[in-house]
């Protein structure tokens, strides 16, 4: 991935277009010349002719080709102050969707037109799952930013996720796991620094980034006889349940805490306290019908995909307790959406 041009004046666009495709846009919309270009980054002209045809050769890409549009409409105007997305919501939303792309066969699939992209991933039987909802606007910055690849074209374009991608998502994980230190683990660690001796020099263990959920682990696991641990529809109720709460989470300003709701004032906060869309009323009436202990571990591990040992560490759990749990909980979660589609409320949206 080029890096950003950071100029904030009326001719700027948006801090995380990549700067090749900023050249694009100013060769081609407002025709500065390629020499230009080059004199103004203080570069070879042949290196702004490079990034050019390379963004020029990627115009087949439906997201690509799109998302040049828009921003060549929003460039000409000089108009960036409301223009989604924002860099933040980039960076939060590149998160979710690239760790979900990062799962053993994923895919964003896009069909033209649509407002939004969905995150699918095959299972062993074949039969896919939605694991995401991705608006249109945020593809389309993923992909010019080399987050994520075309792999098939046609009425439904297929999408994996880059070797950039996979970097993008570990430095936001990085990120995020700093200023959540920053915040609440600062003394403990300054604590812990003091008392490390002063000949230990022995450095840190480099830490793994996980990719997969636990319930695509538990997914994978074989009991003694070798049946799976969890059935198909286990595997479906978990992924329902956290394809609600991203749609829970989208276009509504501040993101509910759940988690927080269950740990103040338990299942019945889920009654009382008003969803503002049908996917929060959906999250709610499976939240209601797991009720404490059960909605508690299904949000974290299935929707916020914090660890399992975590899990069991927050709730005061035995070690390796919690995967037990987590079946009983997708069990009682397959029969209340079973339930729900004979009733006819088992509609996404």
């Amino acid at each position: 991935m080029d890096g950003p041009l950071y100029h904030f004046d009326a001719t700027s666009l948006p801090g995380w277009v990549p700067e090749n495709v900023t050249h694009y846009l100013m060769h081609t919309v407002i025709s500065l010349p390629i020499r230009e270009l080059a004199r103004r980054q203080g570069c070879h002209a042949s290196t702004v002719l490079r990034q050019v045809r390379r963004v020029e050769s990627r115009r087949d890409d439906v997201l690509v080709d799109a998302g040049l549009v828009r921003l060549g409409d929003h460039f000409g105007a000089r108009a960036f102050e409301d223009m989604s997305p924002t860099q933040a919501e980039l960076a939060r939303e590149a998160a979710r969707v690239l760790w979900r792309l990062c799962e053993s066969g994923a895919v964003l699939a896009v069909v033209e037109g649509m407002p939004n992209a969905i995150v699918m991933r095959g299972s062993d039987t074949g039969a896919g799952a939605r694991t995401a909802v991705v608006k249109f606007e945020i593809a389309q910055a993923m992909a010019l930013c080399d987050w994520i690849t075309c792999a098939a074209t046609g009425k439904i374009a297929r999408y994996h996720v880059t070797a950039a991608g996979r970097a993008m998502l570990s430095r936001l994980l990085a990120e995020a796991e700093n200023r959540a230190r920053t915040e609440t683990d600062r003394f403990a660690e300054d604590e812990a620094l003091f008392a490390m001796p002063s000949g230990d020099t022995r450095a840190r263990k480099s830490r793994f980034m996980a990719v997969e959920s636990p319930l695509i682990a538990l997914a994978r696991r074989r009991e003694k006889d070798g049946s799976r641990f969890l059935d198909d529809d286990m595997v479906r109720a978990g992924e329902r349940l956290r394809e609600d709460f991203e749609l829970a989470q989208m276009g509504h300003g501040a993101a509910r805490d759940w988690c927080d709701v269950l740990a103040t004032a338990g299942s019945a906060a889920l009654a009382t306290d008003p969803p503002i869309s049908r996917a929060q009323q959906r999250l709610t009436d499976a939240m209601h019908d797991l009720g404490p202990g059960l909605a508690d571990i299904a949000l974290r591990c299935f929707c916020y995909l914090e660890g399992l040992e975590r899990t069991e560490e927050r709730m005061g759990w035995s070690a390796r307790s919690g995967k037990i749990v987590l079946r009983i909980a997708l069990q009682r979660l397959a029969r209340y959406y079973k339930e729900a589609a004979r009733q006819g409320g088992d509609l996404i949206g």
